[in-house]
């Protein structure tokens, strides 16, 4: 099968295949759409058992960039890249010198930022190389650094509008969230709703990690393959993607499911299944954009602070928005966001 026949190539603009045989460097780099501006999106590093799930990664988060920057309002397009780790995930300075290389051969087409198994140091060093580089390092009150702390503002944001409309509850009081996972955005979540008075349950597959973040919350932790199923309020998946399919919709004791994780859904149809079940769904790239609001801001260098919450405060209205035409139409949230998304485009 080519890559114009893949179930998740979606017109993508470009596919770049890295290979550095020095360094050791293999990775992807896609380009969904720069209708917008630059296509923006983090690096994954990452270990893929079957090399065409990398490729299927890229085109599916490539695309979810896409229509995260445009439904944020940000004057970027949507790119995404994963470097594929060996199983012992080998990470070495020349490895990372050699990404940086190949994203500057790109021209400023595409602009990286960190992802899952990439830290700020690593952008740091991928930096050196070029200069299409977002959340680094900055001086306190400036724009930029670690994404994470502003998806995880994004997502409790969006998290409080999908309880106040399916619950018509105006806090997390009271409420009990079960949380998949336990990184950098699931634990700035777990923060900020135990403040609002939430009780937590939380499951990671590093149990350690995950108590660490139950001892901080007074929560609970649970095992990774029973929170999916777990009576709650909300289910916020907050780790890998495609999490939501046949079965596990058909187990969910949720009336919400609401969180940061990228592509939630393993197919389209499964938006309506939950649909289906009576269950609210905030579409992904719409609640966990507060990340990438932080690092275009920073890139493009139009607004400040303030603005970085103005716009990730926006979050909940563009959820209302979503829903209430999701309502009307009889469309599924997930749908409705893709057609806005398109339109923004210039892909409806």
């Amino acid at each position: 099968m080519s890559l114009w026949d893949l179930p998740d190539f979606d017109a993508h603009e470009a596919v770049h295949f890295v290979c550095d045989r020095e360094s050791g460097l293999r990775a992807i780099i896609g380009i969904h759409s720069t209708h917008r501006g630059p296509a923006g999106g983090g690096t994954r590093f990452w270990h893929y058992a079957d090399p065409d799930q990398a490729v299927a990664d890229v085109l599916r988060l490539s695309r979810g960039m896409s229509y995260k920057n445009a439904m944020a309002g940000l004057a970027m397009g949507g790119g995404k890249a994963v470097i594929l780790a060996d199983a012992q995930r080998t990470k070495t300075p020349e490895m990372l010198a050699a990404f940086g290389r190949a994203v500057d051969r790109l021209g400023g087409s595409y602009v990286t930022a960190e992802d899952v198994g990439i830290s700020v140091a690593d952008m740091v060093a991928v930096r050196e190389q070029t200069r299409h580089v977002s959340g680094l390092p900055v001086a306190e009150g400036s724009v930029g650094g670690d994404p994470g702390p502003h998806t995880s503002l994004g997502v409790y944001l969006g998290v409080r509008a999908a309880v106040k409309r399916a619950l018509g509850k105006d806090s997390l009081s009271g409420l009990h969230l079960a949380i998949q996972g336990a990184g950098s955005v699931a634990s700035g979540l777990a923060r900020l709703a135990s403040q609002d008075g939430a009780r937590i349950s939380i499951a990671d597959i590093d149990a350690a990690r995950a108590q660490r973040v139950a001892d901080e919350v007074a929560g609970t932790v649970v095992d990774p393959g029973e929170i999916m199923a777990l009576e709650a309020d909300v289910l916020s998946p907050n780790a890998l993607g495609a999490i939501l399919d046949e079965q596990s919709i058909a187990a969910l004791r949720v009336p919400v499911v609401a969180g940061g994780a990228n592509n939630q859904l393993a197919r389209p149809e499964d938006g309506d299944r939950l649909q289906a079940n009576g269950i609210l769904y905030a579409p992904d790239y719409v609640i966990n954009a507060g990340g990438i609001i932080n690092v275009a801001t920073e890139y493009l260098n139009d607004g400040d602070q303030a603005e970085v919450r103005r716009k990730i405060e926006q979050i909940p209205v563009r959820l209302e928005e979503i829903w209430t035409e999701s309502a009307a139409s009889g469309r599924n949230p997930a749908a409705v966001a893709d057609l806005m998304a398109q339109r923004l485009i210039g892909r409806a």
